[in-house]
């Protein structure tokens, strides 16, 4: 399973879930989204294992991305839910931080783990490096895809333009001859980002504190397609939302709490996330910034505008027609709204199609790297593919955020936010920055 049929579905409701299988990791990244370490909750096993065993041929997610945390630090319970899932239909992604790179060759009970899984990510940016070295991580994701599993990195830089994200994502491109694609993002300020100076690379003592989100600018509100799969969280909460403050978060916001996996299958969770007026409106209109969304309820009539602009009668359509343009779009346009413009299209590499360009040729969107370019060699902005809404980095959280507009009645207003001939996707005010996450994917992930 390709990356970019990953990301092609993430605007689509219920199309995927995220499941968070626990909050532990043997590495102490600086920039962790979620704060992970040695120490951590565990997701609850059982409970996992009966929901993902309730999805059915004709009920149930076409993707299962499972994160953490280190998600392998459960080795037996990814393979169970890897299997369980397959049963159904369901394919399953799995992103590491690449722990077990250090161990030699990749252990048996990664491999075990793996052996029902569709896709592989690996983690990796200069902060995972200090622990886990390149070469390592690559021996090991070059066995991964010998055993037949599709790969791809998520790689993380300080900034937009961060010149480690040339040097990485070309010695991707050269290690892996362009059969792996390449999920590039930014550091956001959440979880230890959030709290910590983080020193840039090659900037010796320089360090960059970082922003809180009240800095981000308000614009006007745009469709958000992080709203669209359902995310269990490090408790067994469902939320709708992959941004990493909402899914750590407790209480969480009602409005994006979408239920239990202890009480709650499958099909109740996907009607929840497809029918909720609240999140209809969120994905085709917008509420505004992500701190406006998970303060929706402090504004009561915010709020009921929002429930009466998702219940008209043509919610439902507009709801799904967003979804299409979006998917229909591909994997780079998306990207390149909620991820990095520059490398948006490295999502597409994959070398399965020998005389396919992999990029536009003329505006060097495929950013730096040998062989071929990496865009989408159709003279449009998309191409096909999909991506992460996902885990560290998933989401939009950063940069320009639209402004609050919850009040706006949908209507036109809304359809003409849905797409347009001319982009083929959803207009979004957060072109070039994002939140697994996550936003996914705050990514969240990412995803």
């Amino acid at each position: 399973m390709r990356l970019a049929e990953i990301i092609e579905l993430r605007p689509v409701p219920a199309a995927g879930l995220l499941a968070t299988l626990t909050r532990r990791c043997p590495l102490s990244c600086a920039h962790c989204s979620t704060s992970s370490g040695p120490r951590g909750e565990d997701t609850p096993a059982e409970a996992l294992r009966r929901f993902v065993g309730g999805f059915t041929a004709g009920d149930r997610p076409e993707v299962l991305m499972l994160t953490g945390g280190e998600p392998l630090l459960r080795p037996a319970l990814v393979g169970d839910l890897a299997e369980l899932a397959a049963s159904a239909g369901t394919r399953t992604s799995v992103l590491s931080g690449m722990f077990f790179a250090t161990e030699g060759p990749v252990p048996d009970r990664i491999m075990r783990a793996l052996r029902h899984v569709a896709h592989f990510s690996a983690s990796i940016d200069v902060f995972h490096e200090r622990e886990v070295p390149r070469a390592a991580a690559f021996r090991a994701v070059h066995h991964i895809m010998d055993s037949g599993i599709d790969v791809s990195f998520h790689v993380v830089g300080n900034s937009m333009d961060d010149p480690y994200l040339a040097d990485i994502t070309a010695s991707i491109r050269a290690e892996f001859r362009d059969q792996a694609a390449v999920l590039v993002n930014h550091v956001r300020q959440v979880g230890r980002a959030a709290v910590r100076t983080v020193p840039l690379p090659g900037a010796g003592e320089q360090a960059v504190e970082w922003a809180g989100e009240g800095a981000a600018a308000e614009g006007r509100p745009a469709p958000c397609a992080m709203a669209a799969w359902p995310v269990v969280g490090f408790d067994g909460t469902v939320t709708a939302c992959c941004n990493q403050r909402v899914v750590d978060a407790r209480p969480l916001p009602e409005h994006l709490r979408l239920g239990h996996i202890a009480v709650d299958d499958w099909p109740r969770i996907r009607r929840r996330c497809q029918e909720s007026p609240v999140l209809r409106t969120i994905r085709t209109a917008g509420v505004g910034s992500c701190a406006s969304c998970r303060t929706l309820a402090r504004r009561p009539a915010a709020l009921a505008a929002a429930e009466r602009a998702g219940s008209r009668p043509a919610a439902g359509a507009m709801d799904a027609l967003g979804a299409r343009l979006q998917r229909d779009a591909g994997a780079a346009a998306l990207l390149r709204r909620y991820g990095n413009e520059r490398y948006a299209p490295l999502v597409l590499l994959d070398g399965r199609e020998s005389g396919r360009e992999t990029g536009c040729g003329s505006s060097g969107d495929a950013g730096p790297g040998p062989g071929r370019g990496a865009g989408c060699g159709c003279g449009g902005d998309a191409g096909r593919g999909a991506g992460y809404g996902s885990s560290r980095d998933a989401g939009p959280e950063t940069g320009r955020e639209p402004g609050c507009g919850t009040s706006r009645e949908t209507g036109d207003e809304t359809s003409r936010r849905t797409g347009s001939a001319d982009t083929h996707a959803p207009e979004c005010g957060r072109h070039g920055s994002r939140e697994s996450g996550r936003e996914y994917d705050e990514g969240g992930g990412p995803a």
